[in-house]
């Protein structure tokens, strides 16, 4: 008696059909219903964890770009020298190394030995913004670093093949600058699939930063998922999920939108 109440009471002894258009419905007005373990409604949790995510994903994607395009540019504009291959090197090492080894390691040597950061951990940054800083560092580079392998060798394939052009050598015949030629020519055209590699990581990171947010208590979404399946709580793994791919598709036409401003073609083609 009890079961059939419960599936009486979530809808589970109607026909499929009509089960999936009143999700529907809910979803709409932004109902997704409530946990099954601690009956909160779903979406007040995606609320509470959705900017711990976004913030850690932001900072992970500003170091990334902040380190990969630089070093990108750096190993394109001196190919097949020295600092190329010390840079594509370290790139590949970034490839390779998961973003969990580095965590680990990071939260090792700086937390443990050094005792220059806190381990793990969450503080509202309008509690105490110092604190909420630091503990935000090592998942950020924990995430970052590895992203910005992929970021730097995207921007050095792309910068060597804009050098190449025909356009890059006429502004070098005109007699301009390199530094001109590198930044004001080169890079323009460059960064258009670096802008797109960047977007595609941003909707890969929102789901994909589990072990990082287990490995430092951080709590996101990604933690927020993996209790939801661990306790079978349907309602709430159905609605991180739609979150993330809805989250997703507005980050690819963000992409597509600013590639659309850089590159006139992709505007009025």
């Amino acid at each position: 008696d009890q079961v059939a109440n419960v599936r009486r009471a979530l809808g589970l002894d109607r026909p499929l059909a009509i089960q999936y258009l009143d999700w529907l419905s809910k979803v709409v007005r932004a109902d997704l219903g409530n946990s099954l373990v601690s009956g909160r409604p779903v979406m007040d949790d995606l609320v509470l964890q959705l900017p711990r995510t976004v913030e850690l994903m932001v900072s992970a994607l500003w170091i990334a770009v902040l380190i990969g395009i630089p070093t990108g540019i750096l190993a394109a504009i001196r190919r097949g020298r020295a600092t190329d291959l010390v840079v594509s090197s370290l790139g590949l090492l970034g490839l390779s190394v998961p973003g969990f080894v580095v965590g680990t390691l990071m939260a090792l040597v700086l937390g443990v030995y050094l005792r220059w950061l806190p381990i793990s951990g969450y503080v509202p940054f309008d509690e105490d913004p110092a604190h909420h800083l630091k503990l935000l560092v090592m998942p950020s580079l924990a995430l970052g670093l590895s992203m910005a392998g992929v970021v730097m060798r995207m921007t050095r394939s792309a910068m060597l093949e804009v050098l190449g052009e025909d356009y890059v050598r006429t502004a070098r015949a005109k007699g301009l600058a390199e530094r001109i030629v590198w930044y004001r020519h080169a890079l323009r055209n460059a960064v258009i699939p670096v802008v797109s590699v960047v977007g595609v990581q941003a909707g890969t990171l929102l789901g994909g930063t589990v072990i990082i947010e287990f490995i430092f208590n951080w709590p996101g979404l990604s933690s927020l998922l993996i209790r939801g399946i661990f306790q079978r709580d349907a309602p709430l793994v159905q609605g991180v999920i739609l979150l993330i791919s809805g989250a997703f598709i507005l980050i690819n036409l963000v992409v597509d939108v600013v590639n659309g401003r850089l590159d006139p073609r992709i505007r009025y083609g």
